[in-house]
């Protein structure tokens, strides 16, 4: 389960950010792109284990799962593929010039108490 070693890691980031604004983590935000490989429900359920008996036991995990994203050519324009499983347009079904989003993996926030 690779959620827990990514769960862990977010609670060592967040204790250092902690340190150095001399303030108490009280939720970590976090994108996750259905590319990544990491599960969500996983990845929240790692995260509560992980924050037990550590100084972020009640912080908590906010997760925003983004869309894979592609650019089209035909259309000239960035927008939500088909499906996860269909790397085509939505509107004219050409498939995928690029990806250019859904293997999001990040930090994106750390909300401290005032």
């Amino acid at each position: 389960m690779h959620e827990l070693s990514i769960a862990m890691s977010l609670i060592d980031l967040a204790t250092e950010e902690a340190e150095r604004h001399q303030a108490r983590p009280l939720a970590v935000h976090v994108k996750i792109g259905p590319l990544s490989g990491v599960v969500p429900e996983a990845l929240q359920s790692a995260f509560d284990l992980a924050r037990e008996g550590t100084e972020l036991k009640n912080c908590s995990l906010v997760v925003q799962e983004m869309p894979i994203m592609i650019y089209c050519d035909e259309c000239a324009v960035e927008k939500p593929a088909e499906s996860n499983q269909s790397l085509r347009c939505r509107d004219c079904g050409a498939p995928a010039a690029r990806l250019v989003g859904g293997q999001e993996l990040e930090m994106s926030a750390l909300e401290f108490d005032a």
